[in-house]
């Protein structure tokens, strides 16, 4: 799905992955599950560009369903994989998640697991070897994406700002669709290890220029950074 002329999505509301494509070559961020494989091929093929033109994959955290091909980018293409520091051991399969799952609604949570299971979610594959990221690193990457720490859902949870995109992708920093009660609009994500400090971490977003909000779950968010920060305040009750 092409939302600008620098931004593409694949996958649909309940898992999303994104691609930054500029003249030097494609940036992708998130890397959604296994079977996103056959719509990244898809995609590219769509905006008359393949494999090789991907230059890079930044992950905005460690978790599976945000793993998804990765390791085949990495292995089979020699595609560097960016994640934080503090969450490449996550990305590697070294250390597992220790997350709550909060409310959940029968419906929509059997919908995320059946969406997984025929996407292959529940098989993670991890990846090898990472390139680690820093707060406020800027990658030479297209699109020049700059990291931003948003601590919380993971330890090394980042959003990532990339201008000529006018994007802040935001992984699991938030969510416009919540993958077990089905609630749509900004909220606080499920399956996140510290609440408190994940809603903390909002404010390292709020000086962000940027009219997409994209989460690794949710429709794509266009009324700009502030207002998807308050909207999700106000969910929260804070």
């Amino acid at each position: 799905m092409k939302l600008g002329p620098h931004l593409h999505r694949i996958g649909n509301d309940i898992v999303a992955a994104y691609l930054v494509v500029t003249d030097e070559g494609v940036t992708v961020i998130d890397a959604g599950m296994a079977g996103h494989w056959h719509d990244l091929l898809a995609e590219l093929s769509v905006m008359g560009r393949s494999v090789d033109d991907i230059r890079g994959v930044v992950l905005t955290h460690g978790d599976g369903d945000h793993l998804g091909f990765a390791e085949r980018l990495r292995r089979d293409h020699g595609v560097p994989v960016h994640v934080h520091e503090a969450d490449a051991a996550r990305a590697r399969g070294e250390v597992s998640a220790d997350n709550a799952w909060g409310h959940m609604r029968l419906g929509p949570t059997a919908g995320f697991f059946w969406y997984a299971i025929r996407k292959g979610g529940l098989r993670t594959t991890h990846v090898a070897e990472v390139v680690v990221v820093r707060d406020g690193q800027v990658l030479d990457l297209p699109g020049a994406p700059r990291i931003i720490g948003v601590p919380g859902h993971s330890p090394g949870s980042i959003a990532v700002h990339v201008p000529v995109a006018d994007a802040l992708f935001v992984g699991d920093a938030l969510t416009t669709r919540h993958v077990l009660t089905g609630q749509r609009g900004p909220q606080p994500a499920p399956f996140t290890d510290d609440p408190q400090q994940a809603l903390a971490s909002l404010h390292h977003l709020e000086s962000v220029a940027a009219s997409w909000v994209l989460p690794g779950h949710g429709a794509p968010w266009s009324g700009g950074v502030a207002e998807s920060i308050r909207a999700i305040r106000t969910a929260a009750g804070t």
